[in-house]
């Protein structure tokens, strides 16, 4: 892991690194595999450990290398980019936010109309996928009142997480942890459980494609950037975008055309 980075970049996969056309993400993959030692390279995924670690085998073909270090479970999970091990620092505090929840919120939840439960390989959250035609929004205060956060994402994805937990609240922990200077590191994603991220302050960039419920979160959220182009193509337009272009080589010139 590079001890003093020029930039600390943190990015959601589905939609956002794993978005675009293939030939701009084997153009970014590349980029980041040259780039290591200078670019600090952070998933922050609602996937599980188990999960992340599927992309990574599927996507080397094109060239995606692991980061260094991964946020999974929408801020749930930290683990090292490479082994997949966790981070027990990071974890602890998470992890006492969870205990003694997962077995009454699991009995809370069986059967009920709307969600369908998701198979995970973590115990620090529950992961349903969400029909909101079905479900009754009435039930989130009832959940909730067990000192958990419900975050809907995609108007599919319904997930249970320890109070105050998500990817911008575990990112900032860890920023400090490791002692990174804050206003070296750009966000990126596309979706709701993004947008806890973007909250932080940090510098953030909304990629073209994301989903209309977030960009209606625009106007609240003044440092981050849409952009116009897609996945990892507006991921590099959002890093023009705040100063880090001198990092891109060629690709700037590319996007500029």
């Amino acid at each position: 892991m590079p001890q003093d980075p020029q930039l600390v970049l943190v990015t959601d996969l589905d939609g956002t690194l794993l978005g675009g056309s293939l030939a701009w993400r084997r153009r970014f993959y590349a980029w980041l595999a040259r780039e290591r030692q200078r670019v600090l390279h952070v998933f922050c995924t609602g996937r599980d450990l188990q999960s992340v670690a599927r992309v990574l085998a599927t996507d080397a073909s094109h060239g995606l290398a692991a980061p260094h270090l991964v946020i999974g479970d929408v801020g749930c999970t930290v683990a090292c980019g490479v082994s997949l091990a966790l981070v027990p620092p990071a974890m602890e505090p998470i992890e006492a936010l969870w205990a003694g929840k997962s077995e009454l919120l699991a009995q809370l939840l069986v059967d009920v109309p709307g969600l369908s439960p998701q198979p995970i390989s973590v115990d620090r959250r529950l992961a349903f996928s969400y029909d909101p035609e079905l479900f009754d929004s009435a039930l989130i205060a009832r959940i909730e009142a067990h000192g958990v956060d419900c975050l809907i994402s995609d108007d599919r994805y319904f997930d249970v997480l320890p109070a105050g937990v998500n990817k911008g609240s575990t990112l900032l922990a860890l920023l400090d942890w490791l002692q990174l200077d804050r206003h070296r590191v750009v966000t990126a994603g596309d979706s709701l459980n993004d947008l806890a991220m973007f909250e932080t302050g940090l510098a953030g960039v909304m990629v073209g494609n994301a989903e209309p419920a977030l960009q209606l979160q625009l106007p609240e959220l003044p440092h981050t950037y849409l952009a116009r182009a897609q996945g990892c193509e507006g991921i590099v337009e959002g890093l023009i975008h705040f100063g880090f272009g001198y990092l891109l080589g060629d690709m700037q010139a590319e996007l500029q055309r």
